[in-house]
């Protein structure tokens, strides 16, 4: 009877140390972790828009004629005053061959009813010509005068003439592609445009925002504006890729304008082009200051997972160590990491690497987390 109450307490034994030894080979995750605390941040709201130029002008003739010749290259930059066309200018010579005969010609009439004029004056004063040869001699003046200023105001229409035969350029920037060639013949008050002109340094970014909070962004920018006056504010520019414009630009709430229909502001930004690296009508993400929001919980936006439902949870190591799968509420995405409104509290461990295999409950070992562009 001792015996077997020996060998039953020797089993007992050894099933002890099995059960032990089984809770102490239980898997143990590495995960990394942060924890958060609260902070101030920016907010930032990220709205689609378009790049425009800051001036636009179509390049058109002042004269009719045959274009001779285009001199700028297509595609470049030219500066305001420079030759593009030259249109043959062998008429416009002639014209003001004859503008200049005529004006002598009006010269030599005034002078010869200067000479009339001031005799009839003298014989006047003497009482020997008569009050109508006077009156006469005075109107003829006076019309050779008149002529002389008309021939002398044609010589000038005709000498502009002649220089609108060289059709410069009108403001400085890119000019686009020749849309005529020599040999056309081209007209005053033609629909057609011989290049269009587009200024590109700087130029425009045009987004829309909403009216109901357009003042709050008003707010927030002039609490901002800082050395750039009172209607500016800081304005950044994302490509579509995601990667980010190096130079900054600033907001114009002059050129602001409301769609009746839709409610919608368009607003303006005006970004420095040196390079440039914005061209017409590039689609970019416009990113401007909303506000601050103190006292905030974030974390980084890999961190934040949604089950089947849609319900945003995180994972979080409690005090044993444990993970704890935990229901929150993120409010807006800043810079890379998730608000979280609800669900938080500070001091939190929020695992953001290796939640893949974890299950609630399970033992982690918890290790500080790095993001790759901290680590760089």
């Amino acid at each position: 009877m001792g015996g077997a109450l020996a060998v039953t307490l020797m089993l007992g034994g050894c099933g002890d140390g099995k059960q032990a030894g089984a809770e102490q080979a239980a898997p143990v995750t590495s995960v990394g972790v942060v924890t958060v605390a609260p902070e101030t941040l920016r907010i930032v709201n990220d709205l689609p828009g378009r790049i425009a130029p800051t001036r636009i002008a179509e390049v058109r003739p002042r004269v009719a004629g045959i274009v001779v010749e285009r001199v700028f290259k297509q595609g470049t930059i030219v500066r305001e005053g420079d030759v593009l066309y030259r249109i043959d200018p062998a008429p416009f010579r002639v014209r003001v061959t004859s503008a200049k005969a005529a004006l002598q010609r009006a010269e030599a009439t005034r002078v010869l009813a200067k000479q009339q004029a001031d005799r009839q004056t003298q014989l006047k004063e003497r009482d020997v010509t008569t009050g109508q040869l006077y009156d006469r001699a005075v109107a003829e003046l006076a019309q050779a005068e008149a002529d002389e200023m008309s021939a002398r105001a044609g010589l000038e229409t005709a000498q502009l003439d002649l220089q609108y035969t060289e059709v410069r350029a009108p403001i400085t920037g890119r000019i686009g592609r020749a849309l005529i060639t020599e040999g056309a013949l081209v007209s005053v008050g033609g629909s057609e445009s011989l290049a269009t002109i587009q200024q590109l340094e700087p130029v425009y970014a045009d987004f829309t925002q909403s009216a109901n909070e357009l003042l709050t962004l008003k707010r927030a920018a002039q609490a901002s504006v800082k050395a750039q006056g009172g209607d500016a504010a800081d304005v950044r520019l994302r490509f579509d890729d995601g990667s980010e414009y190096a130079q900054q630009g600033r907001l114009l709430f002059s050129e602001a304008a409301v769609d009746a229909t839709t409610g919608q502001v368009t607003l303006r930004g005006e970004f420095p082009n040196p390079d440039g690296d914005l061209l017409p009508g590039l689609y970019v993400r416009v990113q401007i200051v909303q506000g601050e929001q103190k006292d905030a919980l974030a974390v980084p936006e890999r961190a934040l997972q949604r089950d089947p439902g849609g319900q945003a949870q995180l994972y979080v190591v409690n005090a044993e160590r444990k993970a704890e799968l935990r229901n929150v509420t993120p409010s807006r995405l800043v810079n890379g990491r998730w608000i979280i409104r609800d669900g938080l509290k500070a001091g939190d461990s929020v695992v953001v690497e290796g939640f893949q295999t974890l299950a609630p409950g399970a033992t982690v070992d918890a290790k500080p987390w790095r993001s790759q562009t901290a680590a760089k």
